[in-house]
């Protein structure tokens, strides 16, 4: 078991007001490990009580210690926490972000705007914990004491999880992806009824490619200064669908070498991944759960596993262009954003590697 820190570390939330950052305030109001002290949001909300400032979305009730905050700039002159989660649109999170980690401070990104960056770790941290390695990098080429560590696309990671077993123990060496992602995916108030109910949208705008980068990144080997990505060929397809939570990955699988159904359950079941990653406060009991019902996973199911930090696999079956098939399914919002930010705060606290801004 991990000791926790001697005391809590402050830390802030941008883009507050949102459904992602939401999500950050619900995991982060009764940390073990971390004060949530300050949030912000756009000039808009700025300087209003959070309260009156956010449309509060979900099935859970605003936390209490939140409500009267006094929501602040996306700026680093009005934050002090050392630790600034950053749930901001892609289109003002570049900047920002930057600012924040010349600043001295430890950014954690759900935006993809440095996801692809030679010197910017993409971390799962039961997968790829190494990878952080980079942050030394990123801060010698920058001239920054701070720092941005991101996680993947929620597609993109629910995918990963269900790889890194299969990659570690056989190589793979071509991929087809087909996602069915829910839509809390898309924000709030995001798709209207009249275009998602009874339907199927089959595109998301540049979530195809990320999810093809993104996963040869993660599944990629560090080297000194940067990720030396996996040679994997890949094929996505983004679809989103009539769910609320819960994003469904569909993959078939081709190894350097044949590999049966047998084979790959037996490495997903035995998976544990990365031994620092365990014992974190938002560590579940098992990342990865393997289902061997005929029918699972499901969202509406299988979605809350792991306070909605487990992804579970099931179908794992042979396939007749490739070598296996498989389905994964995780939480969207948790284990695909806000989560999986969390996890990256823990694993860098815990490793001595948030800096001493």
């Amino acid at each position: 078991m991990i000791a926790p820190p001697a005391k809590k570390t402050r830390v802030a939330v941008l883009g507050a007001t949102g459904a992602v950052g939401q999500t950050f305030i619900r995991l982060l109001a009764k940390h073990p490990w971390f004060e949530l002290a300050e949030l912000a949001a756009s000039e808009r909300s700025a300087g209003r009580p959070y309260a009156e400032a956010v449309h509060w979305v979900g099935d859970a009730a605003m936390p209490e210690s939140v409500a009267d905050m006094h929501v602040r700039a996306c700026d680093p002159r009005d934050i002090s926490s050392p630790i600034v989660f950053s749930a901001l649109d892609a289109a003002v999170a570049g900047d920002v972000e930057m600012a924040f980690a010349r600043a001295g401070r430890v950014v954690l990104s759900n935006a993809k705007n440095f996801r692809m960056e030679d010197d910017v770790p993409l971390v799962i941290p039961e997968v790829n914990a190494d990878h952080l390695g980079l942050l030394e990098v990123q801060r010698a080429r920058r001239g920054w004491s701070g720092g941005i560590v991101t996680n993947a696309n929620c597609a993109s990671i629910m995918a990963v999880m269900a790889l890194a077993p299969l990659h570690e123990a056989f190589g793979i060496r071509r991929l087809f992806v087909a996602t069915m992602q829910a839509i809390s995916g898309a924000g709030y108030p995001g798709i209207p009824s009249l275009d998602i109910l009874g339907n199927v949208i089959p595109y998301i705008k540049d979530e195809e490619a990320k999810i093809e980068s993104e996963i040869q990144k993660m599944l990629g080997r560090r080297t000194e200064t940067r990720i030396e990505h996996a040679q994997i060929n890949i094929s996505a397809h983004a679809n989103r669908v009539a769910v609320e939570h819960g994003h469904t990955v569909c993959m078939s699988v081709d190894f350097d070498s044949s590999v049966g159904a047998a084979a790959a359950t037996e490495a997903i079941r035995e998976w544990r991944g990365d031994p620092s990653a365990r014992g974190l406060p938002s560590s579940p009991d098992r990342a990865l759960a393997l289902s061997d019902l005929p029918d699972r996973p499901q969202p509406r199911r299988d979605v809350g596993a792991g306070n909605g930090m487990t992804v579970t696999v099931g179908r794992v079956r042979s396939d007749s262009l490739f070598d296996v098939k498989l389905v994964a399914m995780g939480h969207n919002t948790i284990r695909g954003a806000a989560g999986a930010s969390v996890l990256n705060a823990e694993l860098l606290v815990a490793t001595g590697q948030a800096g001493t801004a």
